[in-house]
């Protein structure tokens, strides 16, 4: 039997690790025997809320840290930084010394690198904390794809790519025929690998596809945050006039280039400030407004706070990412 523990922290995203638990139900119900088997721990027991209101009634670390477990995986969401612990990370070290496989879900990847477990390894997370983890832990690969499986490390983004990498696990135990069946069952219609991007450019998931152009305009945007380039230059790039990439960025994203690339640079910089504790003149100048006046301007114009004040108070969920485009006819 594969025994494994899954380790939650206050709001935690429900979905995700729900989504990672049912297929593993679904192979025992379908082969006729207990195959897997699973708890629920948090660090002190009890009922745990879930980032969706859901309360989750969980057994403690302690009651649970001398069992032998295959997996331990940690699912967490916003401010992973307030679950750090030296206690935490030295039950996750013995685990792992034990030869345990350990994983997580969405910023549960915060945890594993804050202890030291992922030093060498690819990793992902939820595509809008990849910048801090990337400043946060320069000796971990960070990946945008949907998970990860690097030998006994697990990674995913979160979501339904969740069960992507449950069923990939079961595959890897017990063969396709039972993945297959597990995933029917589920009604997860379409397997999709670990090497699969979390925000594939080929189509939007409603399935409007956006002009070739602006995506190109977009992806040349993103590679320039830092060291920004000129919008008469970006047009040159993809070979189209300012005069109509501003008409087709105002009639998909509601907004100018100008604007949306200055946008997509605060949210990156939004990132740095809710998720790191990198000096926020590194952080103005790592998202391209080496101007400390003129960033923290900016930064309150959108987000209604300054940079300082967002760091104190505003590690909470931010609403403004760029890609793939889900903000549009909030800013004019």
């Amino acid at each position: 039997m594969f025994n494994f523990l899954v380790i939650v922290f206050p709001y935690f995203n429900a979905a995700a690790t729900t989504a990672f638990v049912d297929p593993f139900r679904a192979a025992n119900y379908l082969s006729g025997e207990n195959r897997f088997h699973w708890d629920f721990a948090s660090v002190e027991g009890g009922g745990i809320r879930a980032s969706n209101g859901m309360d989750l009634y969980t057994q403690s670390l302690l009651s649970k840290r001398e069992q032998t477990w295959d997996l331990v995986i940690v699912s967490s969401s916003w401010s992973p930084e307030s679950h750090y612990s030296p206690a935490l990370h030295n039950l996750l070290r013995t685990w792992a010394n034990k030869g345990c496989m350990l994983g997580a879900i969405d910023t549960g990847t915060f945890l594993l690198a804050e202890a030291g477990l992922l030093s060498g390894r690819r990793a992902t997370a939820h595509y809008e904390h990849i910048d801090a983890l990337l400043e946060l832990y320069p000796d971990v690969t960070i990946v945008e794809d949907l998970y990860v499986i690097d030998q006994n490390r697990i990674t995913c983004c979160g979501g339904a790519a969740a069960t992507d990498m449950a069923l990939q696990l079961i595959r890897n135990m017990h063969g396709e025929t039972l993945a297959n069946e597990a995933a029917r069952y589920v009604f997860h219609q379409q397997f999709r690998p670990a090497s699969t991007q979390q925000n594939p450019e080929s189509q939007q998931p409603l399935g409007h596809t956006i002009p070739l152009v602006v995506k190109q305009a977009i992806k040349l945007m993103e590679k320039h945050l830092e060291e920004v380039i000129s919008i008469p230059d970006l047009c040159e790039q993809v070979g189209i006039s300012q005069r109509q990439l501003d008409r087709l960025f105002r009639q998909v994203v509601h907004k100018s280039p100008a604007l949306y690339y200055r946008d997509i640079r605060l949210d990156r910089a939004r990132g740095l400030v809710t998720q790191t504790d990198l000096a926020l003149t590194k952080v103005g100048v790592a998202s391209g407004f080496p101007n400390q006046s003129h960033f923290c301007r900016i930064y309150r114009e959108r987000f209604g706070l300054t940079p300082r004040r967002d760091r104190l108070e505003g590690r909470v969920p931010f609403d403004y990412r760029a890609w793939p485009m889900h903000q549009v006819g909030k800013h004019p």
